[in-house]
């Protein structure tokens, strides 16, 4: 998929116009950028349906970057990107991602010192030559090294939905080849753990082929032939490893069908889980591998007998456990709870009832309230919530509480159009308030009382005190209007690490005060992260799975929030929004 590929290019270009002052174009590259990146299909099946009129469909996409994504297509390039390269050649995507680093600093690293590339970046401050520079200073010069060294710690890992696009991608491909008969992702991708290493799929060929190896030479063939393949480090006809664009490692192995639940569950992982239940199967004189279970037979008969293999479902019934849950199979208490039948149920990919963390066209979103609930309506969710951001926070044209009462109108208006159509549908009005230095909120509480409910978030001065910032976070969860604080701990994957914060003190708030805490759909944030779901969980604090949607397209992300309740062992009663609408009104409610 070229999605992440072109969205990238329009981020740089984005920040080369920033340094240019040009106004208004940069937003734009930024919106189409962010849409390309949250489209679950392939933008070139969406432009080899329709050409350029329906890559105009794509929310952000005009008819000049609809010309430059078919510029990419036919060339591999867009000129506009590489005048600007050829006029300062940075490595935008590596300096980005410095926290504390936008454009202006990026021009003025260049023009002052050269700076191209994290390397060169690093030198610097190493040698105190970036305090040096006007406007940088020496606590500039400390907090580069220390988000330097967060970047490296994360290097050579990649964001889930980068890896399971990729993989849902390889699979749909590969379905269309005759011989595939089963194929699944497995590892971490299908543990949706937070960052992937690499790729594992499995596949087995169709019966017609299985005492073959021409089938298998077919699957792989088609494998090692896909688009967007750079290196193939080796080609076999039960196993073959590539290396595709953003040198993401794939390894395709094809096995037979009566040993594909067993080599799912092996190569499912994680380590640790796969040494416990082998241990287990030893404890039950059987012998559980990647090729099935195997029971030793009776005295004077030499080898072992085949007894399981074909599901993960019976592997795990013949060595006496129940279906344990991808998501789960970490080695951390799982086997423990399933062996005395204490294993929850975890919430389903189909529980969601509505998303509250959304924003539309009135700060920073890019559809209206309307467009948002219907694609809303079009999950089969029951309800929408609205949450902008509020006046602090003017990159994103946050809302005063003038403009919030308007928009607090507005959403009554659609609301009774829903219920003359006599649709079930309602949209509930909140916002996504500004927890200010201080604790307080960036609105007025006379305003906030006329919302349906409040988001409370931090989205400004981030190194503050582990005791600062957690006295901070506490004030805003003891204002009664706020029901829920948004990512709770700041972290954005690969790119900043969490926030100083006593997470524990802040569940126990959390519980005293009766706020949710979000689990952020978006793949950057999956904030809070599983460990701490877990611990807010033991503490009956209540969760809500949100998007953090920015245009309808990002709607789709909530599986990836659903993932990370999955794995921090949250059921169906303990996310808010998987609740009817009156049992969640009734939460909002209590003061």
């Amino acid at each position: 998929m070229k999605n992440k590929e072109i969205a990238n290019i329009f981020y740089q270009i984005a920040v080369y116009l920033e340094m240019d002052n040009i106004p208004f174009k940069p937003q734009a590259y930024e919106k189409a950028g962010l849409s390309l990146e949250g489209l679950s299909e392939n933008i070139e099946d969406i432009y080899a349906k329709g050409g350029e009129e329906e890559l105009k469909k794509i929310p952000g996409v005009g008819e000049n970057i609809a010309k430059k994504i078919i510029e990419y297509f036919k060339t591999g390039k867009i000129k506009e990107y590489e005048k600007y390269y050829r006029k300062m050649p940075v490595n935008i995507e590596e300096l980005i991602q410095v926290e504390g680093i936008g454009p202006k600093m990026i021009s003025a690293l260049y023009k002052n010192l050269k700076i191209t590339n994290l390397e060169d970046l690093e030198k610097a401050a190493q040698q105190g030559k970036i305090r040096k520079l006007p406007n940088f200073g020496e606590k500039t010069e400390k907090n580069i090294l220390e988000s330097i060294a967060f970047l490296k710690r994360s290097r050579g890992r990649f964001l889930l939905n980068e890896a399971l696009f990729l993989a849902e991608d390889i699979i749909s491909q590969l379905k269309k080849i005759k011989e595939i008969d089963k194929i699944s992702v497995a590892g971490s991708v299908r543990r949706m753990k937070e960052t992937i290493g690499d790729i594992d799929l499995l596949a087995t060929v169709q019966p017609s082929f299985a005492k073959a190896s021409e089938g298998n030479k077919k699957v792989m063939d088609a494998f090692v032939g896909l688009d967007g393949i750079i290196k193939v480090w080796d080609y076999g006809l039960t196993k073959s490893s590539v290396r595709f664009d953003k040198k993401i490692d794939v390894d395709l192995r094809v096995v037979d069908d009566y040993e594909f639940g067993s080599a799912l569950q092996y190569f499912t992982g994680s380590k640790d889980h796969n040494i416990k239940t082998r241990k287990l199967a030893i404890e039950k004189n059987l012998k559980l591998n990647e090729y099935g279970v195997f029971k030793a037979l009776p005295a004077g008969r030499q080898g072992k007998k085949l007894i399981a293999g074909k599901t993960e479902e019976e592997i795990y019934q013949t060595i006496g456990l129940p279906y344990i849950e991808p998501e789960l199979r970490e080695n951390t208490g799982e086997i423990e709870a399933a062996l005395e039948r204490k294993l929850p149920k975890i919430i389903g990919y189909n529980e969601i009832k509505g998303d509250l963390h959304c924003h539309s066209d009135w700060n920073g979103g890019e559809n209206s309230i309307e467009e948002m609930a219907e694609a809303t309506r079009l999950l089969g969710y029951e309800y929408l919530g609205i949450s902008d951001h509020t006046k602090f926070l003017r990159i994103e044209n946050g809302l005063d509480e003038k403009q919030l009462l308007a928009q607090h109108k507005a959403i009554e208006k659609l609301n009774s159009k829903f219920y003359f159509l006599n649709s079930k549908f309602y949209i509930l009005h909140g916002c996504e308030a500004n927890i200010l230095n201080d604790g307080s909120l960036d609105i007025d509480d006379k305003v906030l009382a006329q919302l349906d409910y409040v988001i409370a978030g931090i989205h400004s001065s981030m190194k503050m005190t582990r005791e600062e910032m957690t006295q901070r976070m506490i004030k805003a969860m003891r204002n009664p209007y706020v029901k829920i604080i948004s990512h709770p701990t700041g972290r954005l994957i690969n790119r900043r690490d969490e926030y100083q914060l006593d997470i524990d003190k802040i569940i126990e708030i959390a519980r005293e005060t009766e706020t949710a805490l979000e689990i952020n759909s978006f793949p950057e944030r999956l904030d809070l992260k599983d460990t701490n779901i877990r611990k807010a969980i033991q503490k009956g604090v209540k969760l809500v799975i949100n998007t953090d949607s920015h245009h309808r397209d990002h709607l789709q992300l909530m599986r990836f929030g659903i993932a990370q309740a999955r794995r921090g062992w949250a059921t169906k009663n303990d996310i808010i929004n998987t609740w009817p609408i009156e049992k969640l009104i009734e939460f909002f409610k209590k003061i």
